[in-house]
């Protein structure tokens, strides 16, 4: 058997850490020259792009970070911005005036107010697919000198995260350098065409494993695809592990084949795109697909309908963009009642919610609609951190109760947790008239008990539809209620 195959089989003996399925929720940070601009289209969502029809439907994607990219289309709605912005400057200068920010950062105060929101890692993009490198590596660029910044951000920002008590990881766009590659990419089938060959694997390796021994991320999170050949990415993955033993890596390192090389010629790129079409439209979004060996997967604005077997995390931004975008409005934000309710919603399926910030590109500040949506997340973990944070998803996730609460499920020893929603998408809001909650899955034993994670008792009944909890006022939700079910089973199981 060949060393390629006994490699990937070592690797896939691996068992995901419990710090990282323990942490339930993440912090992503977005800084690269783009977010001076500050410019993307906000009128589609990346899960709706996917699905159209539209001619180069990438050129209007609403993630800032792609602003180079965007640019390479003459009618792209960047490329009218910035020809009525800036002129004919270069994309590159942006990079000075992000690095003279950086004279207004305190990575201290952005650790600090990461620890505040419950999260338990923050994972920093330290290469997009502009090539910037946020660290003064030792493998410069070769086509674009100085193509990096000579402060330490990436140790700044890993020492003031560590030093807050929580874990730091490293985001590399392995997939794309469009440094090294001048190719628009406008559609899914231009995605493969555009990962670089020639010296960048071997430069993205190099940099990779520099990233590796200088700063030990405990998650390595690449992007789009690896450069490399299978041989070369297991032993770049072993020998992260050997630096990290407790480290995590997520699903987007698909390995270069010759395969990939097919898509140079237009059809294979049409049946592609073809696929990439009816694949979204059936994920919702942006699913990527299944690499040979990976820790765990990453929808992108997509949740999972179903608890999943495999360890999984969603990444989002706050907005329809990661970095941060000046043309995002209020509306364009996620509300509190959607955020808090889809991080409740990903906890019981088993998942991670990787929550997105996307700092100014002009002065290093994190915006006040980011900061606030910091703050719900806070105050929501703080409040039912027990319900949330070291859980396991319960026999089932989620349910509607026949008051018309929608309730999600999560577990922890032999306590079960009902996360209840006061309002729901089946019906009107039923905590406008409801004393009692009914948990139809839900039955009861000899030594059951049920509070609300403030200590309060809740008065239950066993009743033919379930448990039901009873209460003398109409309840009122700020946020999702958290019940705690100590000692029951599932309605209908052996004892």
């Amino acid at each position: 058997m060949s060393t390629t195959r006994d490699s990937l089989r070592n690797l896939r003996k691996r068992r995901i850490p419990a710090w990282w399925q323990d942490a339930k929720l993440g912090i992503f940070v977005h800084w690269t020259p783009a977010a001076v601009p500050a410019f993307a289209p906000v009128e589609d969502e990346i899960g709706d792009l996917l699905q159209s029809d539209r001619v180069n439907p990438l050129q209007y994607v609403p993630y800032t970070e792609w602003y180079e990219n965007s640019l390479r289309f003459p009618d792209s709605p960047v490329s009218r911005h910035h020809r009525q912005t800036y002129g004919d400057r270069p994309y590159t200068e942006f990079a000075r005036d992000w690095e003279a920010a950086l004279e207004h950062w305190d990575p201290s105060e952005w650790a600090a107010q990461f620890r505040e929101t419950g999260a338990r890692y923050v994972v920093l993009v330290a290469k997009h697919s502009d090539g910037y490198c946020l660290w003064p590596t030792s493998h410069p660029n070769p086509i674009r000198p100085n193509w990096h910044c000579e402060r330490d951000v990436v140790g700044e920002l890993a020492e003031a995260v560590r030093s807050a008590g929580l874990r730091f990881g490293l985001y590399y766009s392995g997939g794309f350098d469009w440094s090294f590659d001048y190719t628009p990419v406008g559609t899914m089938g231009d995605v493969a065409n555009s990962v670089p060959q020639g010296e960048y694997p071997a430069y993205a390796d190099a940099q990779v494993r520099e990233l590796i021994d200088r700063y030990q991320p405990s998650v390595l999170w690449n992007d789009i695809a690896w450069p490399g050949d299978r041989a070369h990415l297991w032993q770049l993955l072993e020998h992260y592990y050997r630096v990290v033993p407790d480290g995590v890596i997520n699903d987007r390192w698909i390995p270069w084949s010759r395969l990939m090389g097919l898509t140079k010629f237009s059809g294979a790129r049409r049946l592609i795109e073809s696929g990439a079409r009816k694949q979204a439209r059936k994920d919702g979004g942006l699913i990527p697909p299944k690499p040979p060996f990976c820790d765990y997967r990453t929808p992108e604005y997509v949740v999972f309908d179903q608890i999943q077997s495999k360890p999984w995390e969603l990444v989002r931004g706050m907005d329809r963009s990661f970095g941060h975008n000046e043309q995002s409005k209020p509306e364009h934000f996620v509300t509190q009642d959607k955020l808090l309710w889809q991080f409740t919603d990903v906890v019981a399926k088993g998942g991670n919610l990787l929550l997105n910030v996307g700092p100014r590109g002009v002065d290093a500040q994190i915006p006040p609609l980011q900061i606030e949506r910091l703050s719900w997340l806070g105050e929501y973990v703080s409040a039912q951190n027990s319900a949330l944070i070291g859980t396991r998803p319960w026999i089932l996730a989620a349910s509607i109760t026949p008051e018309g609460f929608e309730i999600r499920y999560t577990s922890a020893g032999s306590t079960v947790y009902a996360l209840v929603r006061g309002v729901t998408t089946a019906g009107p809001p039923a905590k406008e008239s409801s004393t009692t909650i009914t948990l139809a899955e839900v039955q009861a034993t000899p030594g059951t008990r049920v509070e609300l994670l403030n200590g309060d008792a809740v008065s239950w009944t066993e009743a033919p539809d379930g448990l039901r909890l009873e209460f003398s006022d109409t309840l009122s939700f700020d946020q999702p209620l958290a019940f705690a079910l100590h000692n029951v089973q599932a309605r209908g199981s052996q004892d």
